[in-house]
């Protein structure tokens, strides 16, 4: 028999404690329980019950609900016989979510409360209600602060209209009830810097008739002049007129394109911005994991525009970070069925894709993004710049699709506990 001699020998006679050793610590023991008995069972009206009501208390888990046809709410009970058949095991109910895609709550929650009370926002990229800009704008309102929209110039009037008609009042509901209102609405075109960049063309185009100011220079100035300082930069803007095309058959312009309008418009907001910004504040993007995995169908050069985006908020992050002391950051989201992705052509069969091979089997919310967002631009997040932020189930760490047909024949893995 082999014998391990990392550690030196005890004889078994030097090892044994002395008998009466145990006896005083278990003497203190019971004498400090009779005590803390005594003193609970002798204190004021209601500290008598506080073990029965313990026993009997439910933890709530605060459901997680937003843009998406479902929602999924867990309890967990503080019973014993809630944990009978495994440790943690909640109760999942799955929730129709009234409205489809629209209806998004409140992003409230019970712990840290995240307070932006007098904070401004600016959000560029809103056109609806279904989108992550909404759910990012929603949180930000829900937690204090004051947002104005800057909305791409030729869907202005539509969500104005939108919003007057009463559309959005399902999706507008705040924790408190009341209806969630903007400061400011501005049209904006983050494609163009200033007014000397716009071609005639566009100069001339009826879908922008009656509108101004509407270059991201412009648009900063109208702002420095309406609320002054802005303490919330949100940049949720992306377009490739070339996205359904591979990359080999995707032209100049339109891989330029699709560059301008998703990589370098958050430069040009950084750069417009930066000088108004108040010291302390927060700049966050939105991105895909695009960037870094091929996803064949997305295509145009809108890739290439997420990879750029993701190295432009790196260096964004020291350059602004040392002139403005401010902080730039970039949420890459999974999918989500939103009027903009669906444009792509084949959104449903990602999402599924994503519920079926991410670690946490449910589709993504809007709100979930919302809420990393407001975490992001908090004072919370006062020492992150310069990340990534994966929010997407954890699709991103999968390096193996565990519903491809490749593995139909292939033993089937064995689960973690199983």
């Amino acid at each position: 028999m082999s014998r391990d001699f990392s550690l030196p020998l005890i004889s078994r006679r030097s090892r044994q404690k002395p008998r009466n050793s145990f006896i005083l610590p278990v003497a203190a023991l019971a004498i400090g329980m009779f005590v803390a008995f005594r003193t609970l069972s002798s204190s004021s009206f209601g500290n008598s019950r506080l073990l029965s009501t313990l026993a009997a208390t439910r933890v709530q888990i605060p459901s997680i609900s937003g843009v998406g046809s479902t929602r999924f709410s867990r309890q967990a009970s503080a019973s014993p016989s809630a944990h009978k058949n495994a440790p943690f095991a909640p109760v999942r109910k799955i929730l129709q979510q009234p409205g489809g895609m629209r209806g998004l709550t409140s992003c409230r929650a019970n712990g840290l409360n995240i307070d932006l009370t007098g904070k401004k926002a600016f959000v560029a990229g809103v056109a609806d209600d279904q989108g992550f800009a909404w759910a990012i704008s929603k949180c930000l309102i829900e937690a204090g602060a004051e947002v104005s929209l800057g909305i791409w110039v030729p869907a202005l009037g539509i969500f104005k209209k939108s919003m007057q008609m009463g559309k959005f009042d399902e999706s507008r509901k705040l924790s408190d009830g009341s209806l969630m209102d903007f400061k400011h609405l501005y049209p904006l075109d983050a494609v163009f810097d200033k007014p000397e960049d716009v071609p005639e063309e566009i100069m001339n185009n009826k879908r922008y008739a009656g509108n101004s100011d509407w270059t991201v220079s412009e648009v900063a100035k109208l702002i420095e002049k309406d609320i002054g300082k802005v303490d919330i930069l949100v940049h949720s803007l992306a377009n490739g007129p070339e996205v359904k095309k591979p990359l080999l058959e995707t032209s100049r312009q339109g891989y330029l394109a699709a560059q301008s309008a998703s990589a370098y418009s958050l430069v040009s907001m950084v750069q417009n911005f930066g000088p108004m910004m108040s010291e302390g504040g927060s700049v966050i993007s939105l991105t895909y994991d695009a960037s870094n995995k091929v996803i064949p169908g997305y295509g145009g050069g809108m890739s290439s525009a997420k990879a750029a985006l993701e190295s432009d908020t790196r260096v964004l992050a020291y350059e602004a970070g040392q002139k403005f002391k401010i902080r730039v950051n970039t949420i890459s989201a999974g999918p989500l069925g939103s009027r903009a992705a669906r444009a792509i052509g084949f959104i449903e069969k990602v999402i599924n894709y994503s519920y079926n091979n991410a670690p946490i089997e449910k589709e993504l919310t809007a709100m979930e993004v919302g809420q990393t967002a407001a975490f992001l631009l908090s004072p919370l997040a006062s020492g992150i710049t310069g990340q990534t932020i994966y929010v997407d189930n954890g699709l991103s760490t999968m390096g193996l699709a565990m519903d491809s047909p490749s593995l139909a024949t292939a033993e089937e893995p064995e689960k973690v506990g199983a």
